[in-house]
């Protein structure tokens, strides 16, 4: 069954160091742009938010956070409501976030999770099929308390059974997006893309 977890993400718009899930060998993890565009993207809706809910949503410590903070409000993506020390996401925010109107149930959304588990749990017991599934994680608005919510995020890592080799090349890329469409299936409830790091350290609900 899917289990809910939260973890940790980076995030920047190109990278951002931070005080939250550091290590003596790694470092400071950095932000991607994309985690940071996903918050954007779930708070779709949301009146005003504060430093808080971003380190929840991305698992980040309030430094991190609040540098995050000034990098959106630099590109113009937030903007301050009034002095209460909370936020708004801006139009061009919302736009470059590719954050859509809430339209659907959390339980359609819910039920479409359902289907693609199921889904990657046949892939991956069918002997023939070109790719094994090793990471699958939902994410998104419809994690939050909220009537209406926009398609899930999924985000899915594929690695090639045949010895030939990485998803490097362009027909290889081809192949595998055409593999992800086939898991999605045939529904709006799901936005499907390639799995990257950051998706498994933000909140996320996992499907494998």
């Amino acid at each position: 069954m899917m289990a809910n977890e939260e973890s940790r993400k980076s995030t920047g718009t190109n990278a951002l160091r931070g005080d939250h899930a550091s290590s003596p060998k790694t470092g400071p993890r950095e932000i991607p742009a994309a985690a940071l565009l996903s918050f954007l993207k779930e708070l779709r809706g949301v009146q005003t938010w504060t430093e808080k809910d971003l380190t929840k949503i991305l698992r980040i410590g309030l430094t991190q956070a609040k540098e995050a903070i000034a990098v959106l409000q630099l590109q113009g993506y937030i903007h301050p409501a009034g002095n209460t020390g909370k936020w708004r996401v801006t139009e061009q925010g919302e736009i470059v976030s590719e954050a859509k109107p809430p339209r659907f149930t959390r339980q359609s959304i819910e039920n479409a999770l359902a289907g693609i588990h199921d889904r990657i749990k046949a892939a991956n017991e069918n002997p023939a099929t070109a790719y094994r599934i090793t990471e699958a994680v939902a994410f998104g608005d419809f994690l939050r308390d909220a009537a209406r919510v926009q398609a899930a995020d999924v985000g899915i890592r594929l690695v090639p059974k045949s010895d030939s080799g990485s998803i490097t090349s362009a027909p290889e890329h081809a192949a595998e997006l055409d593999f992800l469409r086939e898991l999605r299936g045939k529904t709006a409830l799901l936005h499907v893309v390639p799995y990257e790091d950051w998706m498994g350290f933000r909140s996320h609900q996992r499907l494998l």
